[in-house]
């Protein structure tokens, strides 16, 4: 049965508010046709972060309109200066970003990661590092792939990748790859599968970006 959007849009509340990682007291939540718009304030990216994988949890959600504003608190404002450095050491601590890999430029709260890495994991990581800083109003995730030697089929082997996944239903998912670029199109049960089926291409040695166009059904 089809939820509808007085119980998707009660189920989010909920689950906001469930979520410890969340201050849910300044957020607006908007539904239509199963799409979500959240909107008003919260006090750190890092919060921002969160409140959208929240939506992303709940069942019957088939589009996220994340619109929601940083106002950060007195005591969490810091320069340009103090967040650059504050991000190389992030970045510098993680065990999961390659030494020296990325480069940061900060503009009133802002930050804009460039360089390139190896693997979409490791781009991930950088922008979830640098993410939960004190000050950080936004994120530009600008980290480019490398590219690599693709190895065997790559089509076959994202395929491969979805059946082993027991979140993806690979049936329902069409694949299609050129020059780096996958495609992805069809129906996917939730917004988590939407994501897994995305991380899950970007696995494969070969995939430079990934064009995932299934829908929520």
């Amino acid at each position: 049965m089809l939820k509808s959007d007085t119980n998707l849009h009660k189920d989010i509340v909920d689950e906001l508010a469930f979520d410890p990682s969340v201050d849910e007291r300044g957020i607006g939540v908007a539904v239509r046709d199963g799409v979500v718009t959240l909107t008003g304030t919260v006090p750190s990216y890092a919060q921002k972060i969160a409140a959208e994988k929240a939506v992303r949890r709940v069942s019957g959600v088939h589009g996220i309109a994340e619109e929601l504003k940083i106002d950060l608190p007195a005591f969490h404002k810091r320069t340009d200066s103090d967040i650059a450095a504050a991000a190389l050491d992030a970045l510098h601590w993680s065990t999961t970003v390659p030494a020296d890999a990325v480069i940061v430029k900060v503009e009133s709260g802002w930050v804009t990661l460039g360089g390139t890495v190896d693997w979409q994991y490791q781009r991930e990581a950088a922008r979830l590092a640098v993410g939960s800083l004190a000050g950080v109003t936004g994120i530009t995730n600008d980290i480019k792939l490398r590219e690599r030697v693709a190895v065997g089929d790559v089509k076959a082997e994202i395929r491969n990748s979805f059946r082993r996944n027991a979140e993806i239903d690979a049936d329902r998912i069409s694949v299609d790859t050129a020059d780096g670029t996958v495609t992805l199109r069809g129906s996917v049960h939730s917004w988590n599968e939407h994501e897994d089926a995305t991380l899950a291409a970007y696995s494969v040695p070969g995939v430079l970006r990934v064009k995932n166009l299934t829908t929520v059904a």
